[in-house]
């Protein structure tokens, strides 16, 4: 899989085939010797992962985190006392098994007419609202406990290798108001097939374009921010949406099984979701 840029590459050590005397077995294994499995492929992002501090940081001299404050008002103190410690509070393991209803909302078809939403577009309450309608859920809407899958399109660019290094730099995604609506309606889960969650525009991340309209200030990653910092919803990138959304299976029962890693900020998952395709 094309590696993000944002984690260290995984190396795996592949173990040459091996035996166990006295039996018929021959067997085989690798070990990974360096990266961050939670933070490469389609990754589930644990509340620990993003805190707040109470002033934006200048940037000069070392980073103080001791203001830092996690969701819940849990401290850098609580949550990873020093440098070298795991997550002690809000790590993956901490994340429950997700078991439960889930919507897909086809904004490439809705919001692109069938081409993926460009770098920086922003998903806005009024485009989820719509999405609602469109596909034909007003009936049931958002519920609380849903998983939210957003598709759009930009998934499609997922190369390997990506020999145009631009999955990662850029993509569409979640507008602030989007994710405030999304924690009124009490959804545990948001994923996107897109790196970020947020949007991100061209040029954004090498500081030669500012954030997309709307975003806050001093929070370029304000959907990160209030999704783990202050709702306590969790967040999916890298989500394989495309089949499903080919299908119509606009609602499903899903089944999202963290590693329980102790102290980890993420986790790789394998999203699973069972339904029917719609009409």
């Amino acid at each position: 899989m094309p590696m993000s840029p944002f984690g260290v590459p995984l190396k795996y050590e592949y173990r040459p085939t091996v035996g166990i005397p006295g039996t018929l077995h021959a067997f085989n294994g690798e070990q990974v010797v360096s990266g961050e499995e939670g933070a490469q492929g389609t990754q589930m992002d644990a509340l620990g992962h993003f805190a707040v501090l109470p002033e934006a940081w200048d940037g000069e001299g070392e980073f103080s985190s001791d203001r830092a404050e996690y969701y819940g008002g849990h401290t850098q103190a609580e949550v990873k006392p020093s440098p070298q410690s795991p997550l002690e509070a809000l790590g993956i393991e901490q994340a429950p098994p997700i078991v439960t209803s889930a919507v897909l909302l086809d904004a490439k078809a809705h919001l692109g007419n069938g081409a993926p939403l460009q770098p920086g577009q922003a998903i806005t309450q009024a485009d989820i609202e719509a999405m609602i309608e469109a596909q034909g859920l007003g009936w049931r809407g958002l519920l609380a406990g849903d998983v939210v899958y957003i598709y759009t399109g930009w998934g499609d660019s997922w190369q390997d290798p990506d020999g145009e290094q631009r999955y990662y730099s850029m993509g569409p995604g979640l507008a602030y108001d989007a994710a405030q609506y999304l924690e009124g309606k009490a959804v545990v889960l948001v994923a996107l097939d897109n790196p970020f969650t947020d949007p991100v525009s061209e040029g954004q991340l090498t500081g030669a374009a500012p954030p997309p309209e709307g975003t806050p200030q001093g929070l370029p990653f304000a959907v990160h921010h209030h999704n783990l910092a202050k709702a306590g919803i969790h967040n999916i990138q890298n989500a394989k949406l495309d089949e499903l959304a080919a299908d119509k299976v606009w609602t499903s029962c899903t089944m999202i099984l963290p590693l329980r890693s102790r102290g980890a900020s993420g986790s790789p998952v394998r999203p699973v979701a069972i339904g029917a395709p719609h009409g």
